[in-house]
């Protein structure tokens, strides 16, 4: 059994959001310690979901994160890590370590300026770069 206060699937969810949001807008994990008056190894420690995140903790992360609270638990509900935003916990980890590289916030930033039609076409293109065959690929109804 579990201990009351061991950190469970939905405190690993809040770290992932906590961690990706931070990605998102360029923030170290030392620059966000320094805002919140902690180490970046608890920085590190609320992200991978090894330490519990207070409420009023969570309050003062998404302050310094410039997002509402709701964030953080946007699609956690029960079973966080399989239903979260994401769809699934390791999709959650791919966006992290996405987000993690300069081209990929660029890219991230381009993609969504784009229409669906191009983000269709790019999203092709990626597939086959990468050899992956097995994705499902959505075809434009219209050719382009």
């Amino acid at each position: 059994m579990m201990s009351p206060k061991a950190p469970g699937a939905l405190d690993r969810y809040v770290g992932t959001r906590m961690r990706v949001r931070r990605l998102e807008i360029g923030m170290s994990q030392e620059k966000l310690g320094e805002a919140l008056g902690i180490t970046f190894q608890q920085v590190q420690k609320y992200e991978k979901g090894t330490n519990r995140v207070s409420i009023s903790r969570l309050h003062q992360i998404a302050q310094a994160l410039e997002t509402p609270l709701s964030y953080f638990y946007e699609g956690g509900g029960d079973g966080a890590e399989s239903q979260g935003s994401f769809g699934d916990p390791e999709l959650a980890g791919v966006a992290a370590d996405f987000l993690k590289l300069a081209e990929g916030r660029a890219l991230m930033r381009s993609f969504v300026a784009m229409t669906s039609a191009q983000r269709r076409q790019v999203a092709e293109f990626a597939r086959q770069l990468a050899g992956d065959s097995d994705a499902p690929a959505r075809r434009s109804r219209k050719p382009s």
